[in-house]
């Protein structure tokens, strides 16, 4: 009986300890890009066939080989930041009693370190074979050069995930952990899902991209201001520890301002049809957001906006997604 209570104990904290919460963030990217780089592909089909939209059968309507393996792959990222972030962390002595978010998983002593990273390694080779196995779908033998270019930047990918939290040298103890956000999250995601499907480039594509990139760093400046104080003391040096809260705060509305505009843009240039302003109806929540935030002097109680923010930017793609099918 102990036996078994163990053991769910251990699952229970590796579960916690991928942090399932932020996956819908982690996919937001893809949805927009693969939407996007999807209808492109689409409209060349009807383009240089002379077909219409009905005329497309439903083995050219949606590559979902492409979308699934692209999801799983940036799943796996994910998770494995969440395991290294939990680990570095964990060994830095940052995760105290001083932390406002949940327990993680070394600070409880239900995973040990040792086992965190045996876990950091093996979510690192499953990530690497599902991203391996994305590009062989989406390129075959035929593009060499997109191939090679893919998996160089899964290899970045990955060593980016580790190296937020791990190791002496790590880039999120320096204030740096908002430009991988915005770059992996926003650019690679979107961008780098776009060209999958579409095997080609649009500057359009970049405003989306930047929207998506910016609402991802959103998040992590929330998470960064909530635990500012106990950063602060275990040295922990985030740009909101850097900035301090007030410009932090500035920070984040101007992140979330940018995000907006980059849309709306985006609408002026690509509108077709009225759906296309579906998307529109996630800023809502936004908006308030910005209220609460402003309203909101002890940065501790920031946490539920987390949530808020991240389920709100996962919105925003569902919907950009539909805006494109539609």
């Amino acid at each position: 009986m102990n036996s078994k209570f163990s053991i769910m104990n251990t699952f229970r904290a590796w579960i916690s300890a991928a942090r399932l919460r932020t996956l819908p963030l982690s996919i937001s990217g893809i949805i927009v890009g693969s939407a996007f780089g999807n209808r492109l592909r689409l409209e060349r089909i009807m383009h240089y066939r002379d077909l219409s939209f009905n005329d497309i059968g439903a083995q050219h309507f949606f590559e979902t080989k492409i979308f699934w393996l692209a999801i799983a792959t940036t799943l796996g990222l994910q998770i494995l930041s969440n395991f290294a972030n939990d680990y570095g962390d964990g060994v830095k002595g940052t995760d105290n009693e001083d932390r406002v978010g949940p327990q993680r998983a070394i600070q409880s002593g239900i995973i040990s370190k040792n086992q965190m990273l045996k876990g950091i390694v093996l979510t690192a080779i499953i990530t690497l074979g599902v991203a391996i196995s994305l590009i062989y779908v989406s390129f075959g033998k035929e593009n060499f050069f997109y191939s090679i270019f893919f998996f160089v930047l899964g290899l970045i990918a990955i060593a980016s995930a580790i190296k937020y939290t791990m190791g002496n040298s790590a880039y999120g103890y320096r204030g740096l952990g908002d430009i991988f956000v915005f770059v992996f999250f926003g650019l690679v995601s979107v961008v780098g899902c776009f060209f999958l499907f579409a095997k080609s480039l649009t500057i359009v594509v970049f405003l989306p991209a930047i929207a998506i990139g910016v609402l991802s760093t959103a998040v992590l400046n929330l998470n960064n201001m909530r635990d500012h104080n106990s950063d602060k003391k275990a040295k922990k040096n985030t740009l909101v520890v850097k900035l301090g809260i007030d410009h932090a705060r500035k920070y984040h509305f101007a992140l979330l301002v940018m995000s907006m505009v980059t849309m709306v843009i985006f609408l002026l240039i690509s509108y077709r049809k009225l759906s296309d302003l579906l998307f529109l109806i996630a800023y809502i929540p936004l908006i308030v957001h910005i209220r609460k935030v402003a309203k909101t002097t002890n940065p501790e109680r920031l946490d539920p906006e987390l949530k808020k923010v991240a389920l709100t930017t996962f919105l925003l793609s569902v919907l950009f997604s539909l805006s494109q099918i539609l």
